[in-house]
This record gives C-alpha cells, structure tokens and sequence, in this order.
C-alpha cells in the first residue's frame, strides 16, 4: 500500500497540483467566494485521473502483484492527503487575512474556521460524487467529474446565498475569529464527521465498483 501512495505522487500526481495548493493563499483576496478555492483541489485530482487514463495508469497497476482493491484505496488516500495539506495550508493564510484585512468578505464565507469546516463539507461530497461514479468506469471521467461538479458548486451557491440571507450563518459562523467560536468548532467538527463518513463509504463503494469492471 505505502508503495502504491509513492507511486501516486511520483508518477501519478499531475504537475499542476502543487500550484493548486498553492491556490489556498486565495483567501487573501477581497471580497471573493472562497468556495471557489476547493474547487481547483477537485480540479488537480480530476486532471490527474485523466492523465492516468491517457498514460494508461490503471492497466500498468493491475499489472503490479497488487490487489483491485489497494489500488482504488491508494487513489483515494492520495485524494486524502492532498484535501488535508490545502486545508492546513489554508489556515496561516485565513490567519493573515484577518489580521491584514478585518473587513468581512462581501462574496461569501470569511476566512475563517467556520470556512474550513465547510471545505471539509465540499470536498466529502466531492469525494462522493467523483469516485462513486469514477470507479464504475475508470475511462469516464468527464461524466463523473461533471456530476461532482454540478453539485459542488450548487452548494458553492447555496454558501454565498447562506452568507446574505441565513441570519445563522449571517451572524455567528460569517464572522471573523474568535467570535463565536463554540458555534464554529461545532460546525468544524460536524463536517469532519460527516467527511470521513463519506470518504470511508466511498471506498468501500468504489472497491466493490472497481473489482466488477473487466480491465
């Protein structure tokens, strides 16, 4: 398994995705839809599997003495490992967006952890969508990421909507840090819950669509 993550990133990986982690220095810009920024995450691992399909990435790994379902499972990890480091990376950033620019953010979520919990929210829907429809056909991957797509930036919509017209999310969770904190940490932890529950279903569900496909 540790070998087929090295390979991930080291033969795998498309070159763009380190600038899309870069990307999370997007939360410096004024009045922005920071959603938008977990989108380009999606869009690095969307290009990867299509580079894969291109170089014939999937056939090469099953010709490895590896089981169906490590590889499915390594692909998914990498995914893992990638959302968290642009999550952390996130973080010092939305840190010196307050501290340099207090202004609230007119498009949106702030910056803030309130921000965060609803990246991890994004991309467990992401992760669910892409992947479910990803593994029934490894060489559709316009279809799948379409689909993901579609819903994540449905809810991209519904974020900024939220911002302006819930008083709830208007009040307490688009505010900057350390205010209401308490509700904040609870909407964090909820959507890491609810990201692993999706991302752990997935893979199970992904294994079971991936062993049926006659490569």
């Amino acid at each position: 398994m540790s070998k087929l993550l090295k390979k991930e990133f080291l033969l795998s990986m498309h070159p763009i995705t380190p600038l899309m982690l870069v990307l999370s220095a997007m939360v410096m810009i004024p009045n922005y839809p920071y959603a938008v920024m977990f989108f380009y995450m999606t869009l690095a691992v969307f290009f990867t599997c299509m580079m894969g399909r291109e170089n014939q990435d999937v056939i090469y790994t099953m010709t490895l003495p590896v089981a169906k379902k490590d590889i499915v499972k390594a692909r998914i990890s990498f995914v893992v490992i990638l959302e968290m480091l642009q999550m952390f990376l996130m973080v010092p950033f939305s840190i010196l967006r307050q501290n340099v620019n207090p202004m609230g953010n007119e498009a949106g979520m702030d910056a803030n952890m309130a921000l965060i919990a609803e990246g991890f929210l994004l991309f467990g829907i992401f992760n669910l969508m892409f992947f479910h429809s990803y593994y029934k056909n490894v060489d559709k991957i316009g279809v799948s990421f379409v689909k993901a797509t579609v819903v994540f930036f449905v809810l991209v919509v519904v974020d900024v909507v939220a911002t302006h017209a819930v008083p709830f999310v208007r009040d307490c969770l688009d505010t900057p840090d350390p205010q209401y904190l308490g509700y904040k940490m609870i909407a964090l932890v909820v959507c890491i819950i609810l990201y692993l529950i999706m991302t752990v279903g997935v893979c199970r569900m992904s294994i079971k669509n991936f062993e049926k496909q006659d490569l």
